[in-house]
C-alpha cells in the first residue's frame, strides 16, 4: 500500500472494530479511526471503505464518510465560520473547520463572509491549510484547448468586463457579460465552451457553444428536438428562460429567434401550450 493521501480519499481496509468506531489500515500511518458515527451499517473487518482522510483537533490522522465542500488541490468558495487571531476557519463540512492563515488572506475574512480559496498541505506543519490568494495556484503552463472544447469552470469574481473563472481546477479564465444570460455568483460551478486561448495564454470561455450562437444552427436543433419529443413539445415562448437553458444550453433571446424561423418556413405551428410540427408530406 502507498502512502495516505492527507486531504483526499483513500480506499482503505477496516481491520478492527472497537466501543467508539472502527480503525482502518493505514500501512506506514498505522491504524486511523474512523468514528463511530460515520460507520456504514454493518461494516465488519475486511471491508473497504471510500473515506476522507484529515487531521482531528489533536493532529492526528482521522476518517470521515462525510463529503467535504473541498479536496487538498482543489478550489472552492467557503464561508468562514469564525475567526481568531491566528487567522480564519471555514466551513467545509467536516467536524474540524478549515484554517486560513492570516498570510493567506488577500483582506481580512470576517465570519459569514464567503471567500474563494485553495487548499493545500502546509508543508511546515503538514496540516491541510487555505489559501484566498488562488492566483498562486493557478497553472503557469499554456492551456492546450481548442475553440468549442466542453470544460467545467467555477465562478470566480465578478469584475467590469465580467466574471473571473477557475478552468478545468487548474487556470484562470474569463466570461464576459454579454456571454451571460443567468444569475451568477462566486462559487458556483458550470459547464461551458472554450472560446479561445489568447496569445498570453489567457482563456476567454463562453457558456453556449459557438455555433449555436448562429440562429439557423440551433433553428435546426429545436427542429431534431421536437420531431425526438414525437412532433409536440411544450417549450415556447412563455417558458421560463432557465428550462431553456438547461434544456439546450441557449438564451431565451436565441430561442425565440429559431422558433421564429421554423414559424416562417411554416414547419410549426405555435399552439397556446406548446410548438407542434407541421407534417410533412
Amino acid at each position: 500500500m502507498s502512502h495516505i493521501r492527507l486531504g483526499k480519499y483513500n480506499q482503505l481496509e477496516v481491520v478492527k472494530e472497537v466501543d467508539f468506531g472502527v480503525y482502518l489500515d493505514g500501512d506506514e500511518d498505522g491504524e486511523i479511526l474512523l468514528p463511530k458515527r460515520y460507520v456504514p451499517e454493518g461494516c465488519v473487518p475486511g471491508d473497504m471503505l471510500n473515506v476522507f482522510i484529515y487531521l482531528d483537533m489533536d493532529e492526528r490522522l482521522v476518517a470521515t464518510t462525510l463529503e467535504p465542500y473541498v479536496q487538498v488541490g482543489e478550489f472552492a468558495c467557503l464561508e468562514v465560520a469564525w475567526v481568531n487571531q491566528f487567522g480564519a476557519f471555514l466551513n467545509w463540512g467536516l467536524m474540524k473547520d478549515l484554517f486560513v492563515p492570516y498570510r493567506e488572506q488577500k483582506a481580512k475574512m470576517v465570519k459569514g463572509g464567503k471567500y474563494m480559496v485553495y487548499a493545500y498541505i502546509d508543508e511546515e506543519s503538514y496540516r491541510i491549510v487555505a489559501s484566498a490568494k488562488v492566483e498562486r495556484f493557478l497553472s503557469k503552463d499554456r492551456p492546450e484547448y481548442e475553440p468549442g472544447e466542453e470544460v467545467d469552470i467555477l465562478v470566480w469574481q465578478r469584475t467590469d468586463l465580467g466574471y473571473k473563472v477557475i478552468v478545468d481546477n487548474k487556470f484562470g479564465g474569463m466570461l464576459y457579460h454579454n456571454e451571460i444570460f443567468q444569475p451568477l455568483q462566486p462559487g458556483k460551478q458550470l459547464r461551458a465552451y472554450i472560446k479561445q486561448v489568447r496569445e498570453d495564454g489567457k482563456i476567454d470561455v463562453e457558456l453556449q457553444k459557438g455555433g449555436y450562437k448562429k440562429i439557423d444552427d440551433f433553428a435546426e436543433t429545436l427542429l431534431r428536438y421536437i420531431e425526438s419529443q414525437g412532433g409536440y413539445t411544450d417549450l415556447n415562448d412563455k417558458t421560463d428562460a432557465a428550462v431553456i437553458y438547461n434544456a439546450f444550453g441557449v438564451s431565451k433571446k436565441t430561442f425565440k429567434k429559431a422558433v421564429g424561423d421554423l414559424y416562417k418556413k411554416r414547419l410549426i405551428v405555435l399552439e397556446k401550450e406548446g410548438i407542434r410540427l407541421v407534417p410533412q408530406d
